[in-house]
């Protein structure tokens, strides 16, 4: 088997994802309710920290849907359930807005792993039934908020390699949650160079224009 179960996932996934709240976001009401994140997060979704995710310039859907599996630990991060326990429907709203609003930074790509990236990236693996990452997440790291896949470029390659680490150790956010468990089929496929070299590959990408 080759490329069928994972197109066929890939499909399923391309399904609009719903958002929370139809009512008009507050960016300013974002901000002051991100104080509390920049510790980890930066103060404009840029962060300084390698473990922890950039959400500068990520779609809002996507922001809304993960804080709140995070909120009702189905996505499980401890390190955020005392916080995310706390927020309101209009809260997460808020938040994804000001943090979609915000400029993502491109960080830089480890030189000895750019050649094995893009291959992976661009390309996929044939050879063991991997995709091509930018297939759901575009050919420059732009995402599809419509289907639900977040923009890659950008991201800390510390933090990509990890969540990649634990989507092929088979952690998904329910077995309803298609792009989670997407990522749980490709991942299943890749080696740690793969890893590496990808992730990598996705902190030097440059944000659509």
């Amino acid at each position: 088997m080759k490329f069928s179960f994972i197109w066929a996932a890939v499909a399923l996934a391309a399904m609009p994802i719903t958002t929370m709240a139809q009512s008009e976001a507050d960016v300013q009401a974002g901000q002051a309710k991100s104080a509390i994140c920049a510790a980890c997060h930066g103060a404009d979704g840029n962060s300084a920290v390698p473990q922890w995710p950039n959400l500068a310039g990520q779609h809002a859907a996507y922001l809304e849907r993960q804080i709140a599996l995070i909120r009702s630990n189905a996505r499980q991060v401890p390190e955020m359930m005392a916080f995310a326990s706390t927020l309101s429907d209009a809260d997460i709203k808020n938040l994804a807005a000001f943090y979609a609003s915000q400029t993502s930074k491109v960080g830089v790509a480890d030189p000895a792993l750019v050649d094995a990236g893009r291959r992976l990236y661009q390309a996929g693996n044939a050879e063991t039934g991997v995709p091509a990452c930018m297939a759901c997440h575009g050919p420059v790291g732009e995402g599809n908020p419509l289907s639900g896949y977040p923009a890659l470029a950008g991201q800390k390659s510390v933090y990509s390699a990890g969540m990649l680490n634990k989507f092929r150790d088979g952690m998904h956010w329910g077995d309803g949650d298609a792009p989670s468990m997407v990522m749980v089929g490709v991942a299943a496929r890749l080696t740690d160079r793969e890893i590496e070299a990808v992730s990598s590959y996705i902190q030097g990408l440059y944000p659509a224009e």
